[in-house]
C-alpha cells in the first residue's frame, strides 16, 4: 500500500484521539464512531472508512475485521493492534491500543522514515508483549517497507528470540561496514544494507544490555514517539469503598467483644436464623 496524505493520517490521530477519551464512556463503539465522523475533515477519505467500520460492528462486532477489510487505506499494524486489544484471551486493552495508533499517525503525518516506523513497531510489541510472530508479518506488509525492508522483516521474524536484536541492527549498518574496513582484509557486505552508521553504533554500544536501554537511546536519536506505556489504577477511587467496609468489620467485632464481656456472653441466635435444625431419626 502506497502512503497516504498527510491529511488522512492527521485526521486518523484525531480519530484515535477521540475515540480513545470517549472509550470508557458507557456508549458502544459504533456510537462513538458515528459521532467522531462530524467531527472529521470531510475532503479525506477517513469518513467512508468511519461509515464502513460502524456497518462491520453492527454485524460483527469487530473493528479489526472491518480494518483490515480496508487494506488500502489502514496498514496492517494498525489492524494488528486492534484485533489484539479485541481478544479476549489477551492483556492488551482497546485504550492503549488506540493511544498508540493515535502517536502512530502523527507520526507518518511527519513523513516518518522507514528506520524511525520500524523501532516504534518493534518497540510496541515487545513493550505490550504482543505476538511477535504475527506483529512482525503485519509489519513487513507496511507501506513505509519497501522490498529490501520486508525482506529482512520476514528473516527477523525467523531469528527473534534467538538472536538480540542489537546484533541484527548492527551488522546490517554502514557501521559494520566502516570497522570492517578498519581492521582492513576482506569486507562482507551486508544484504541489505538498512541502518546507518548512528543506528550501528547505538546497537553496538548496547550489546548484552537491557533491551529498553537500545530503545531508550534509538528514541531519543531518531526522534520517534515514546511508547505509550499504560497508567496505574488510581487507588483513590476504591478507597472510599474499601474504608466503609473496614469500619463495619470493625464494629462487628466491637459489638462482639461487648456482648463477650457481659454476663450473658456473646448472643449466636442472630448467627444461627438462617441455619437448618437437626435431622431426627
Amino acid at each position: 500500500m502506497s502512503k497516504l496524505p498527510a491529511e488522512e493520517y492527521i485526521e486518523q490521530a484525531h480519530l484515535f484521539h477521540g475515540l480513545h477519551n470517549r472509550v470508557h464512556a458507557s456508549d458502544p463503539v459504533q456510537s462513538l464512531l458515528k459521532q467522531m465522523r462530524y467531527e472529521i475533515l470531510a475532503t479525506t477519505k477517513l469518513p467512508m472508512a468511519i461509515d464502513y467500520m460502524v456497518a462491520e460492528l453492527s454485524q460483527t462486532g469487530m473493528m479489526s475485521t472491518a480494518m483490515q477489510r480496508l487494506g488500502h487505506y489502514f496498514e496492517p499494524f494498525q489492524s494488528f493492534l486492534i484485533a489484539s486489544a479485541e481478544d479476549d484471551l489477551g492483556r492488551f486493552d482497546m485504550g492503549r491500543a488506540l493511544l498508540i495508533l493515535e502517536h502512530e499517525a502523527r507520526f507518518r503525518s511527519t513523513g516518518a522514515s522507514a528506520n524511525a516506523m520500524f523501532f516504534f513497531q518493534f518497540e510496541t510489541l515487545c513493550q505490550n508483549r504482543l505476538d511477535y510472530d504475527a506483529g512482525l508479518s503485519a509489519m513487513s506488509a507496511d507501506g513505509v517497507y519497501n522490498d529490501d525492508w520486508r525482506r529482512w522483516i520476514l528473516t527477523v521474524r525467523h531469528k527473534i528470540g534467538l538472536v538480540q536484536l542489537g546484533d541484527l541492527v548492527f551488522v546490517h549498518s554502514q557501521h559494520y561496514v566502516d570497522r570492517q574496513q578498519q581492521q582492513g582484509g576482506e569486507i562482507e557486505q551486508p544484504d541489505p544494507l538498512l541502518f546507518s552508521d548512528r543506528e550501528g553504533r547505538i546497537a553496538l554500544a548496547n550489546r548484552a544490555h537491557e533491551p529498553q536501554y537500545l530503545f531508550s537511546a534509538l528514541q531519543r536519536q531518531l526522534g520517534y514517539p515514546a511508547i505509550p506505556k499504560p497508567k496505574p489504577k488510581d487507588s483513590a477511587e476504591y478507597l472510599l469503598p474499601n474504608l466503609v467496609r473496614t469500619v463495619e468489620r470493625l464494629e462487628t467485632r466491637i459489638k462482639l467483644l461487648e456482648d463477650e464481656n457481659r454476663e450473658k456472653g456473646i448472643d449466636l441466635s442472630k448467627f444461627m436464623k438462617n441455619v437448618p435444625p437437626p435431622q431426627r431419626d
